[in-house]
């Protein structure tokens, strides 16, 4: 029987891969755009609402950690492919949706380039960890 104290592992990974020239304004933008669309795609990973001792509700978050990575536009294009490939849910953040100031022109944005030209500046991927772990080789934690 395990002890309700011992850590919790989890079999998969909810990772976030930002390019490293970022400024720090648009990593955390970045971040939290693409990390909205796996809660949103992937519903199981959204944990139960919060509440306080007072009983003030609370929205539920993600159930696990979230890993945040960087890497150059090359390690970035990388695993996007090799993301691709895994046919893992992803969301991505190209540098055109700094221009943009709403989801109809974002999705249009992303929507005009074809997929090898994309200027991809952050990604999130989930899937179980050994595969997000070979998507996400070349990216280094995010210090």
């Amino acid at each position: 029987m395990a002890s309700e104290n011992a850590p919790v592992r989890f079999d998969t990974k909810i990772a976030v891969l930002l390019r490293e020239d970022l400024p720090t304004w648009q990593r955390l933008n970045v971040t939290a755009f693409v990390v909205s669309g796996i809660g949103s795609r992937v519903p199981e990973v959204i944990g139960e609402p919060y509440a306080d001792a007072d009983d003030t509700e609370y929205l539920p978050m993600f159930r696990q950690p979230v890993l945040v990575f960087e890497g150059t536009k090359e390690a970035l294009t990388s695993a996007h492919t090799r993301a691709l490939g895994r046919d893992l849910p992803m969301a991505v953040f190209t540098s055109d949706l700094f221009g943009t100031g709403n989801d109809r022109d974002n999705r249009a944005m992303v929507r005009a380039i074809p997929r090898a030209d994309l200027d991809l500046v952050g990604m999130a991927v989930y899937g179980p960890r050994n595969v997000v772990d070979k998507i996400l080789k070349g990216a280094r934690m995010h210090p």
